[in-house]
């Protein structure tokens, strides 16, 4: 417990520690450096729990997809330099999944910048563009309030990440202030629809024939998709979350393609016109679709104005939550569904008959949806059960024929190798009994494939497939289609045993040639009790692109 006005004199890191407490964070990701070592010290006796990676990217990983799974800020502690560098690549991801995190790293001491301290750097530029704000720390008195109001940042507005640099003085140095914020000063700053705005905006839905609202990332976690869900069933007009890079192409999302043209009126609900939609333009839009958009942030709005023009018909500054609620007590009247409705989400729902019964042409090798379909048996055992899923063709894949109470992709960004770190901060968020499973390419694996030495050494149980052609699938499939076969260079892996790179590092490992086979391999990777690896051989497809045939 914090006392309300802890005695003065104390380091700025334990001001620091003091405010991850009141904030509630319950978990920090990190890695041990130089700068940091005072919140190190600080951390001690204060239940916070201390996740040590072996990357400082995996840190930021993990506290992203916590935020996700939690709704919390997550937290991400890595040193200076170096160290802050390895981070920043890992913000755009949080950046784009609209994920709340905040970034502490460790920083030269102030009293030395412009001197050539050690590991100086101008880390709040770095990490400016990929983060909501970015700066570094004045002093010990500092370290609390910019602490508060980074974490206060990170929630408020359309979600995302924020850095803040703590210079090792400020962290060593004796802080005067007498207080650590209180808990107001972390809260979510709100920007609300207004009722008659809400009113004004399912009026203009009514009138079409062939309404859709499309969100965004942040409408696509578990208690955005019970929102979106509720905002649906009280309106009657189709609710969409989107959160793929592959956006109208996604194959989560089905055949949604072919409906979207047929929209006469769009709703985008904190998504943003970005390439995920084409830009709004035809012919994936009709090109006399009308649109309106709520969103928290004004740029959004402006860009979205360059791109339609008039049809641009009503905009709305507001969060998504804020959006959504009032959308929802706006509809008195659902609008009775003519039929666009279920026809939406039949499209949504509908894959290829002839996935039944996929078998790979390759001798030792599984047809994709040979080896994504038997996870779901174990996503159906529980009701909390998460699923992660990397890029690449086979994240594609995965996300086609996998669905989870909870899930965590890599994002509008398209980044790949965040699978594993991912499914170890929902590892760390949810109780043992809580199946998680991942998938990840052989690629995909490689970027962070030492965390499997994070999970053993904190005892957290994960399944992870990783589909294994051999290549750079994606990248290969593109040299194939634009230059042909003859043209194909650098996309080449071997075909790695990392089950039994994991089970080196104390994991359990299984290898897998043959559909037959891969059940019981899953069964004994879930009942190990240990970090697992599934390596299953693929034939390496393109990613799948639903299309129904013509009736």
């Amino acid at each position: 417990m914090i006392p309300a006005n802890p005695p003065a004199g104390t380091r700025g890191a334990d001001r620091l520690v003091q405010s991850l407490q009141r904030a509630g964070v319950r978990c920090l990701f990190t890695l041990s450096g130089n700068h940091i070592m005072p919140v190190f010290d600080a951390l001690i006796g204060s239940g916070i729990r201390l996740i040590h990676t072996r990357h400082e990217a995996a840190t930021v990983h993990m506290a992203d997809a916590w935020s996700r799974l939690t709704g919390e800020v997550g937290v991400a502690l890595v040193t200076g330099g170096p160290g802050h560098a390895n981070a920043v690549s890992a913000l755009y991801t949080a950046q784009m999944a609209e994920a709340p995190v905040v970034l502490l790293s460790g920083h030269a001491p102030n009293s030395q910048l412009g001197m050539g301290a050690f590991q100086e750097m101008r880390q709040a530029d770095l990490a400016a563009p990929v983060c909501k704000a970015s700066w570094t720390c004045a002093g010990p008195d500092a370290v609390a309030p910019d602490l508060a109001r980074a974490m206060q940042i990170a929630r408020s507005g359309r979600p995302g990440p924020v850095h803040l640099s703590l210079p090792s003085d400020a962290l060593e140095g004796r802080a005067d202030a007498a207080t650590v914020p209180a808990l107001e000063a972390f809260a979510t700053h709100h920007q609300s629809l207004g009722f008659a705005q809400a009113q004004k905006l399912m009026a203009w839905l009514q009138r079409a024939q062939r309404p859709l609202i499309l969100a965004g990332p942040s409408a696509c976690t578990r208690s955005g998709r019970t929102r979106t869900a509720a905002l649906q069933a009280a309106c009657g007009v189709p609710v969409i979350g989107m959160e793929s890079p592959r956006g109208v192409a996604d194959p989560a999302l089905g055949a949604l393609a072919e409906m979207l043209v047929q929209a006469d009126a769009v709703l985008l609900l904190g998504k943003r016109l970005d390439f995920t939609l084409k830009f709004g333009q035809a012919p994936t839009f009709a090109a006399d679709a009308r649109w309106a958009q709520v969103d928290a942030d004004e740029p959004e709005i402006e860009r979205s104005r360059r791109a339609l023009g008039p049809r641009l018909e009503i905009t709305e500054q507001a969060d998504l939550p804020s959006a959504l609620m009032a959308l929802q007590h706006a509809a008195s009247t659902p609008v009775a569904d003519s039929g666009w409705l279920s026809a939406v989400r039949s499209a949504v729902d509908w894959r290829p008959p002839q996935w039944s019964t996929a078998s790979s042409t390759q001798p030792a090798r599984l047809h994709p949806v040979q080896a994504l379909k038997p996870l779901q048996a174990l996503l159906d055992s529980h009701p909390d059960a998460v699923f992660v899923s990397d890029g690449g063709e086979i994240g594609q894949w995965a996300q086609a024929c996998l669905r989870a109470p909870q899930r965590v992709l890599n994002g509008v960004a398209g980044s790949i190798g965040s699978a594993l770190p991912f499914a170890l901060a929902a590892r760390c968020a949810l109780p043992p009994e809580v199946p998680v499973v991942a998938v990840s390419g052989d690629g995909s694996i490689g970027f962070h494939l030492s965390e499997f030495d994070t999970a053993v050494r904190y005892r957290l149980p994960v399944v992870v497939l990783v589909g294994n052609d051999a290549r750079w699938n994606a990248e290969h499939q593109i040299q194939l289609k634009d230059y042909g076969p003859e043209r194909l260079i650098g996309c080449e892996l071997e075909p790695t045993r990392y089950d039994l790179a994991t089970a080196a590092l104390g994991g359990h490992g299984e290898w897998v040639v043959d559909a037959q086979a891969l059940p019981a391999a899953l069964q004994r990777a879930q009942a190990s009790g240990l970090p697992a690896c599934v390596n299953v051989m693929i034939e390496g497809l393109p990613a799948p692109l639903l299309r129904r045939p013509a009736p």
